[in-house]
């Protein structure tokens, strides 16, 4: 049996996605126990020249949302990355979760050969095949900006560890 393009995107980015919901709770339960403002979280930067929470989270939510859709041959939904609390990014989470869960396998598999095209920065377009797209672009790209999310948090005292960030097993 061969992995479908469904069956290596869907289920990976609905896990992370649900994991990350998770850590967003573990977050506001962390915060309520030390007294402090869950909120905080949400500019949180490892360095000052690197992304805070917010765009982490976003990132991963389009990631996700763009992958599907360019495979599926369809338009992504548009949202404003205008979250600026710990339940509206929960929200962000939530809405593409029902977005990658909305694209079925037979929109998806048979994208392996299908040309993907997209801007990366003003003057360049990369040019890929839905399987080199997804294997060596959106897939990483996902997970890079899930383990910012999840470094974030644990760089702020939240108590979750690798089985959280795993999702469930």
């Amino acid at each position: 049996m061969t992995l479908s393009m469904h069956s290596s995107s869907v289920p990976t980015f609905l896990r992370t996605l649900t994991a990350m919901s998770s850590w967003l709770d573990a977050a506001e339960a962390h915060a309520s126990a030390k007294s402090f403002e869950v909120d905080e979280f949400v500019g949180f930067q490892l360095t000052p020249d690197m992304k805070p929470l917010s765009f982490q989270v976003q990132s991963a939510c389009d990631a996700a949302k763009l992958c599907v859709a360019r495979l599926a041959g369809t338009e992504a939904p548009s949202w404003k990355d205008d979250e600026s609390t710990i339940a509206e990014l929960r929200g962000r989470v939530s809405k593409t979760i029902e977005y990658v869960n909305s694209i079925s396998a037979a929109q998806v598999d048979g994208s392996e050969e299908q040309a993907i095209e997209m801007q990366a920065g003003p003057d360049r377009t990369l040019t890929f095949t839905g399987e080199d797209y997804l294997r060596g672009f959106a897939i990483p790209n996902f997970f890079f900006h899930a383990t910012m999310a999840y470094a974030l948090l644990r760089q702020g005292g939240v108590p979750i560890g690798k089985v959280d960030f795993l999702g469930a097993l």
